[in-house]
């Protein structure tokens, strides 16, 4: 028996002697790793307070290649909402577009919550507009528009290489229907506009109303639609082109952009693709006739 226990005892131990070490924890503070490993997301870091809206955001900023903060080149800027989902898709695609269809480079910042979960994610609220069929005390869509307008902007734009003459506003679904309401209220804010599948309430017979004020010309708003979307979706779309383009004073040059096949999240590459060709129209036009010229 003696002899048997020691047996047992010696296979305990060296068991217990090759049981591989736990992996080591994650860093605690999640914010300073790096994204510097992935090339095609390089760029910055940036958590903002809001005053106007009472939370905070993950502003992260992607830089173009060849980015010179010293230098004396200044590019467009594109601000995604829906960041937490919206900047790791979109920024690679900027990149590729550069590439492939010689699309200027341009800073893009992606305004994120840090989380999808209702007690992190407030979309819900900053994107909603005032309106007598929303959601009661949900109505931040104007402390939002001031946290872009008085905050976030003046932020970003201090710290960058950015020609503020060239903002773009990107948004998707429910931020695409603020990227719209935005259009009417702060028409001069963004030079360019991009609402894909933009949600249609509350507030829906709002944005046929005027618009505020402009000062700036040459303004454009680019509105994709996928064509596997609801009807009443696609009803609004071509609605609220077809009226601002009938219109005889509009501060902004409407496009509607229709993604053929195209599904009302999973598309929104392609909504981007087409869009932004369609904003920086004369400098792609531009660069592919001097990459031609240069073959020859």
């Amino acid at each position: 028996m003696p002899r048997l226990f020691a047996a047992v005892l010696v296979l305990m131990l060296t068991a217990c002697s090759t049981t591989p070490a736990a992996p080591p924890a994650p860093p605690a503070n999640v914010d300073i790793v790096p994204l510097n490993y992935l090339p095609s997301l390089k760029g910055d870091y940036l958590r903002l307070a809001s005053k106007e809206t009472g939370w905070p955001y993950h502003v992260y900023v992607r830089f173009p290649e060849g980015y010179d903060p010293t230098g004396g080149k200044r590019y467009p800027v594109v601000y995604l909402l829906d960041g937490d989902s919206l900047f790791p898709m979109l920024a690679p695609t900027h990149l590729f577009l550069t590439y492939d269809e010689k699309l200027p480079e341009a800073v893009v910042v992606g305004i994120a919550y840090g989380g999808f979960d209702r007690a992190t994610n407030k979309r819900d609220i900053d994107f909603n507009p005032p309106a007598g069929d929303g959601k009661p005390g949900e109505d931040g869509a104007p402390r939002f528009l001031r946290f872009l307008e008085h905050e976030l902007l003046p932020t970003v734009e201090s710290r960058y290489r950015i020609d503020p003459s060239r903002r773009v506003l990107v948004g998707q679904s429910r931020s695409g229907y603020f990227v719209l309401w935005s259009a009417m209220q702060a028409p001069d804010l963004f030079w360019g506009r991009i609402a894909s599948n933009p949600a249609t309430t509350p507030g829906r017979d709002a944005f046929f109303a005027g618009a505020a004020p402009h000062q700036r010309d040459g303004l454009r708003v680019a509105v994709a639609i996928g064509e596997r979307e609801p009807k009443f979706r696609q009803d609004f779309v071509d609605e609220w082109t077809q009226a601002w383009q009938s219109r005889d004073a509009t501060p902004w040059q409407v496009k509607r952009l229709p993604i053929a096949n195209g599904t009302h999240a999973a598309s929104i590459g392609e909504s981007y693709r087409q869009a932004m060709l369609w904003l920086f129209d004369a400098e792609v036009q531009a660069a592919r006739q001097a990459a031609a010229a240069s073959d020859h």
